[in-house]
C-alpha cells in the first residue's frame, strides 16, 4: 500500500515538473535550474521515503551520526542501502546491529583495496651524488 502512495506521488510530482514550466523554451534558464532543482529534491524524498522504511529509528540514528562525521562515506552506505532496498535485498526493517554489520562489511573492502607507495631510493640518491 505505501508503494502505490509513493507512485502516485511520483505521478503528481512528474506531471507538475512536465505541465508546470513556465516559458517552455530551450533559452529559458530559469525554468531549467528549477527543473533540475526539483528533480534533486524529489530524489531525495525518495531516499529519504525508502531509508525510513527500511530502517529502524536506531539504525537511522547511527546513519545520521556517520553522516555528520564523514559525509562521504555516510553517502556511499545510503546509496547502498536504497539500492538494496530496490533490487530485494532487505527484508523487513534493518536494526542497528544489522546496520553495524554492514558497516564492517564496507571497512572490510576499503582495507582489502589499501594502496602502497613504492619509493625508489636509487633515483632520488642520483640527483645529490651525481655533484
Amino acid at each position: 500500500m505505501e508503494e502505490d502512495d509513493l507512485a502516485a506521488i511520483r505521478a503528481r510530482r512528474m506531471a507538475e515538473l512536465q505541465g508546470g514550466r513556465p516559458g517552455g523554451g530551450p533559452g529559458n534558464a530559469q525554468a531549467q535550474q528549477q527543473a533540475a532543482q526539483e528533480k534533486q529534491e524529489q530524489m531525495k524524498d525518495m531516499k529519504n521515503s525508502i531509508l525510513s522504511q527500511v530502517l529502524s529509528q536506531e539504525a537511522r540514528a547511527r546513519l545520521n551520526t556517520i553522516m555528520l562525521a564523514k559525509p562521504s562515506k555516510g553517502a556511499q552506505i545510503e546509496a547502498s542501502i536504497v539500492r538494496m532496498a530496490q533490487t530485494g535485498q532487505v527484508s523487513g526493517k534493518m536494526s542497528e546491529q544489522d546496520l553495524i554489520g554492514l558497516l564492517e562489511q564496507f571497512s572490510e573492502h576499503i582495507a582489502s583495496q589499501k594502496t602502497t607507495v613504492k619509493f625508489d631510493r636509487r633515483r632520488a640518491a642520483l640527483d645529490s651524488d651525481s655533484d
